[in-house]
């Protein structure tokens, strides 16, 4: 693991990391943001998935986490959205190839080499920040926004156990029924819709549910509204009856001016069930 950059933030530690990743089979670069507490010993922490065309910068620039993070005594990991490098497969479009990895493992040509990124974002990446940091690694929670809402909710759903909380700002949540999300899933796992299903957190709520605390907040003048299809989630949850709060928020876009207001609800949210007990 190489260290790229150490910032002083709020107290802690805003750091930028890269590492040879075997399950991308690429180099990948991620953040983690320690707070002061991290220094007397292992904290809770709570991973963000960031959307399409992101990387781990966007949040950690423009989400306004830190500040939040810190008063609560939470470490936050903001890991890269797909793999990088010039051998890496890509597409001219930009939901598609570098930058929109949907956090799936790809099984298709030519994507199946490098796009592995359930794979790197459940299992390789939690290991190497158990290993390196003052992170406590049964204290966790995880959100994201978009594609990374998607990825946080179809994660938390699949790892039972993993997570103690899940929260998503705007999520894809439907997206076996989407433009964002039958392009995606079809290219990179193949046209047996079967094999999408893991991968769609409305499905998998009426499979399986999240066995703990679901906040999801969902700009009301979003520009992807139809996209995202956050009423389809919200019905499968009220059939369910799943432990959830959905809010609606009138006025608010897709923007990191919707994910900055908001992220204070979401990590304090966070902080009362990785804190509970």
């Amino acid at each position: 693991m190489k260290t790229l950059s150490e910032n002083a933030c709020f107290g802690g530690t805003q750091g930028v990391y890269s590492h040879a990743s075997t399950a991308c089979n690429c180099e990948m670069t991620f953040a983690v943001f320690l707070p002061e507490e991290a220094k007397d010993g292992p904290v809770p922490v709570l991973w963000y998935l960031s959307g399409l065309t992101c990387t781990h910068e966007n949040a950690m620039t423009k989400a306004g986490a830190q500040a939040w993070a810190a008063e609560h005594g939470i470490a936050l990991v903001f890991p890269d959205t797909s793999p990088r490098g010039d051998d890496v497969a890509d597409d001219e479009a930009y939901d598609l190839g570098k930058g929109a990895g949907f956090y799936v493992n790809a099984t298709q040509d030519p994507w199946k080499a490098n796009f592995q990124m359930w794979d790197y974002i459940a299992k390789e990446l939690p290991t190497l920040i158990g290993d390196n940091f003052a992170i406590d690694m049964t204290r966790q929670g995880i959100t994201g926004h978009s594609m990374g809402g998607h990825g946080a909710l179809t994660l938390a759903m699949n790892l039972p156990g993993q997570f103690l909380s899940v929260s998503a700002f705007a999520p894809i949540a439907n997206p076996t029924k989407s433009d964002w999300g039958r392009k995606q899933l079809g290219v990179y796992l193949g046209n047996n819709e079967a094999d999408w299903v893991q991968h769609d957190a409305t499905l998998l709520m009426a499979e399986k549910g999240f066995d703990g605390p679901i906040l999801i907040d969902q700009g009301g003048a979003d520009q992807f509204l139809d996209l995202l299809k956050p009423e389809a989630l919200a019905a499968a949850i009220a059939t369910r009856r799943q432990q959830a709060i959905l809010r609606m928020q009138p006025g608010y876009d897709h923007s990191y001016f919707f994910v900055s207001t908001f992220m204070e609800d979401h990590i304090a949210f966070h902080a009362d069930a990785l804190y509970a007990g």
